[in-house]
């Protein structure tokens, strides 16, 4: 055997820069804080009992499911609690205590530890409850039947549902500042329009979400929304309506953008967020349901896989002997 010289090969000396799972689990939450607390204001104890009993049985569930998989601990990461503050957003404050323990169940166990836990869940936790929920007792997600007892001194008629019913004689009934400030029914953190867009911002400035996703959704939302518009102004409401609705601002910043379920490469992500919007709008305006944002992430997780496969060429690839 010759005497020849190896190479001595190492571990890189990479650098971490202290992000966790559970950090960006605090600052989801920070971000929400605003929508959520502003639902409070508006709805009052109903709405903090809804939000606090989706958080903790979420984090129960959770603790039972690594119980019976015989994993560590995970409530630790905030994950489980992050899944039960978005499902509580997007619920009216008169939801009945067994639909969220109800709800948080088919977010933890359903989607997301049956198919192994955090990273693993191909659709996102938070929508697969609400889907379900909406499939099987509409009612309970018909704002305005919910909320009939309210009486906050503004305009209480969801406005989706106004427009889906009535036509778009109503969208005059409110101003932009009225939609950013959530003057109007509907779920406790999902109306508050201002805090949903101040929220998105912070996650995007700390590199918490993905800009690409949120700004494309938003994109498809509003060019549909336009050429529905254009094509007949007097049955679809213009893209501003649209925009400052329903879940669309939530969907943007806070649904959409799950981790696991969501494209990480540039060209997918651009496509997944505008297919979104698109399929959110159009829902709504010809589907059977008010609001589409819920079916229209859920449809785009599923095609997340095909979506990634869409990347640059590698580099070298294609050359002789590279």
């Amino acid at each position: 055997m010759t005497n020849q010289k190896l190479f001595v090969s190492s571990h890189a000396p990479y650098w971490h820069n202290k992000s966790s799972l559970s950090m960006k689990s605090y600052n989801i939450m920070l971000a929400a804080l605003p929508a959520v607390i502003m639902g409070i204001y508006q709805y009052g104890p109903p709405a903090l009992g809804v939000v606090a009993l989706s958080v903790s049985t979420a984090m129960i569930w959770e603790l039972i499911m690594n119980y019976v998989t015989k994993r560590p601990a995970s409530i630790g990461d905030g994950n489980a609690a992050v899944i039960g503050l978005l499902l509580a957003m997007l619920l009216p404050a008169s939801t009945p205590w067994w639909t969220v323990l109800i709800g948080t169940f088919l977010a933890i166990v359903v989607g997301k530890q049956i198919f192994g836990g955090i990273g693993c869940n191909p659709l996102n936790p938070a929508l697969v409850s609400i889907a379900i929920i909406l499939l099987s007792w509409k009612g309970l997600l018909d704002f305005d039947e919910a909320l009939v007892n309210y009486d906050l001194g503004f305009y209480m008629v969801y406005p989706l549902a106004a427009l889906k019913y009535l036509g778009t004689s109503v969208v005059s009934n409110y101003s932009v500042g009225d939609l950013l400030m959530g003057q109007y029914a509907g779920a406790i953190g999902s109306t508050f329009g201002l805090g949903l867009i101040i929220g998105g911002i912070y996650l995007i400035l700390r590199g918490m979400i993905r800009w690409e996703i949120s700004i494309s959704f938003l994109a498809g939302v509003f060019v549909t929304a336009f050429f529905f518009n254009i094509a007949d102004s007097e049955k679809y409401a213009g893209p501003l309506f649209h925009l400052l609705t329903g879940y669309t601002l939530i969907g943007a910043f806070f649904l959409a953008t799950e981790d696991s379920s969501s494209p990480v490469n540039f060209i997918p992500m651009l496509i997944y967020g505008a297919c979104a919007g698109f399929l959110t709008v159009l829902i709504r305006n010809i589907g059977a349901f008010v609001d589409g944002t819920v079916f229209a992430i859920l449809m785009m997780n599923i095609a997340n896989p095909l979506l990634d496969k869409i990347r640059p060429k590698a580099l070298g690839k294609g050359i002789k002997h590279a």
